[in-house]
């Protein structure tokens, strides 16, 4: 199942305060006061009369400068659809690549890299493909070992899960919201209810 862990938000006040740029006449200041005052009442109503407007419509512009980072858990199914949103930035991923062929050592801890709808019998045969891989003779030619890999690589089940450490924006995030919140996929209930937690988003986006 999705997780999401060590999330924050960074440029929430600035942003608010960016987004009466259009009223403005002569130099700007975008700088907060004092961070520790937080937004004023002034600015949270505004954030909520502009981030509540229609996606698309260009006014609710600031919400994109209101920057989350986090981490998350996923099964490969969940990431193409994911990947489809071009803000969303997969700042590092666990590597099937670099460390596939050296998770089956531990054959526990290994199971539990898969969720709880990949069948035991596929997770007992790629394991024994691993098994195989690592223990193939050094005088073994390289074409027969790319052909284990790939069979390693190609039997993995969709249900294989990794961490990724991803940046975002409250905008990506309420495109995302609005078009997932009643999606097939369990994931991206957890997803949305997530989005929900974040300070001030309920309110941004009018929920």
């Amino acid at each position: 199942m999705l997780e999401i862990d060590n999330w924050e938000v960074h440029n929430l006040e600035r942003s608010l305060l960016a987004s009466k740029n259009s009223f403005s006449i002569g130099k700007i200041n975008t700088m907060p006061i004092d961070e520790d005052l937080g937004p004023t009442v002034g600015d949270l109503e505004r954030g909520e009369r502009l981030g509540s407007t229609p996606m698309g419509s260009g006014h609710d512009g600031f919400l994109s400068g209101i920057l989350v980072t986090f981490d998350i858990k996923y099964p490969e199914y969940w990431s193409p659809e994911f990947q489809r949103y071009h803000w969303a930035q997969i700042i590092m991923s666990q590597s099937k690549m670099h460390k596939l062929t050296s998770m089956g050592k531990d054959y526990e801890n290994f199971k539990l890299m898969f969720n709880e709808y990949v069948d035991i019998s596929i997770i007992d045969r790629i394991h024994e493909l691993i098994i195989i891989y690592n223990n193939l003779p050094e005088e073994i030619i390289a074409a027969t070992k790319h052909k284990y890999f790939m069979k390693i690589i190609s039997n993995l089940p969709m249900g294989f899960e990794k961490w990724m450490t991803v940046t975002t924006n409250y905008l990506q995030l309420k495109t995302i919201y609005n078009q997932r919140k009643n999606h097939k996929l369990k994931e991206w209930h957890v997803f949305c209810n997530w989005c929900l937690k974040l300070p001030y988003f309920k309110d941004f986006i009018g929920v």
